[in-house]
């Protein structure tokens, strides 16, 4: 906990001391009320929150901290202010005549109803406060998309020599976005993209600035086609360093529709049986679109296979079709 950004040793501390004396915290109310307000802050519970130490109360999200009463308080804050007043009612209690102490009981601030935060959101979060996704990656979401890379950023670490002539496809998460003019009134821009391994600061100028500029959005999840071509050769007969030519970019939402032209669905003879066709039935029609639609049999005995693509079903090929392909346990293949 100390490692997250906000939260100081005293918080955890305080934190810790408390759950090995009595036990682990139930809610976000059980928590307030046990711990040390004055060690463990709002700060340090708002970056908690984020990094998502608070998951395991199951009552509560994280956007439901963040949302926010008619006077402007979150409900973090709310839940918060209930804590610090159970303390001090529990620190002042008066013994009564009769020898029992004197209690007031609080009610607890109401849960708000409010969305959950979508996976980029979450994600960022987690990263602000920790410097690394830590519950999923956000390109998790694509793994599909991604194999239409023929590239990664690591191939523009170092060296870009040895891939003058080729036509590298990559794809990542525009983190940083820095929109420029020079001297001569052009626009041009310095932008960082990430992937799941590496980083990698990319500039880009003249033409193929006006025309990819408004992909250039940070957190977009962009598809990029590039060429490394030859550097300029001077009027001294030198050649400078290899330059990067981006050719095309897409968002990588888009890459499903408009590069994937079908899917082939493995099935060993074996498998082929009444319920195992109607599953599949069932789900290709519930996916209608315009992509092709191809099935590769087999059979492992007599070593035969057969494609057999399909003549009056087209299909629309997206992440749920495919979620939906793999929980029910049939292979397949883009193209």
């Amino acid at each position: 906990m100390a490692a997250v950004k906000g939260v100081g040793a005293s918080a955890v501390r305080a934190i810790i001391k408390e759950r090995k004396e009595n036990g682990n915290f139930t809610s976000i109310f059980d928590l307030a009320k046990r711990v040390d307000l004055r060690a463990a802050n709002k700060k340090s519970f708002d970056s908690l929150v984020k990094a998502g130490a608070f998951d395991s109360f199951s009552d509560t999200h994280r956007a439901q901290y963040f949302s926010t009463d008619e006077k402007g308080l979150t409900f973090l804050e709310r839940a918060m202010k209930f804590g610090s007043k159970f303390q001090e009612n529990k620190n002042s209690a008066q013994v009564s005549m009769f020898g029992e102490a004197s209690t007031v009981q609080f009610p607890e601030p109401d849960i708000p109803e409010c969305e959950t935060w979508g996976t980029m959101e979450l994600l960022s979060q987690e990263k602000e406060v920790i410097g690394i996704y830590i519950s999923a990656h956000p390109l998790d979401d694509f793994k599909n998309e991604m194999i239409f890379c023929n590239a990664s950023l690591r191939h523009f670490k170092g060296d870009i020599g040895k891939y003058v002539g080729m036509n590298l496809s990559f794809a990542g998460i525009i983190s940083d976005v820095q929109h420029r003019v020079s001297k001569a009134g052009k626009g041009w821009a310095l932008f960082t993209i990430e992937d799941y391994n590496d980083s990698n600061e990319f500039r880009i100028f003249g033409e193929e600035y006006l025309k990819l500029k408004h992909f250039l959005v940070p957190n977009s999840f962009l598809f990029v086609r590039s060429t490394i071509q030859p550097g300029w050769t001077n009027k001294e007969g030198v050649t400078g360093e290899p330059r990067l030519k981006f050719t095309e970019m897409k968002l990588l939402h888009d890459i499903m529709d408009e590069l994937c032209k079908k899917i082939t669905i493995n099935i060993s003879l074996e498998e082929i049986k009444e319920n195992t066709i109607l599953n599949l039935e069932t789900v290709l029609k519930n996916n209608p679109g315009k992509q092709s639609l191809h099935f590769n049999i087999w059979d492992a005995k007599e070593k035969i296979e057969v494609n057999l693509p399909s003549r009056n079903t087209k299909i629309k090929i997206s992440s749920e079709l495919l979620t939906t392909l793999e929980q029910q346990k049939f292979d397949y293949k883009l193209n």
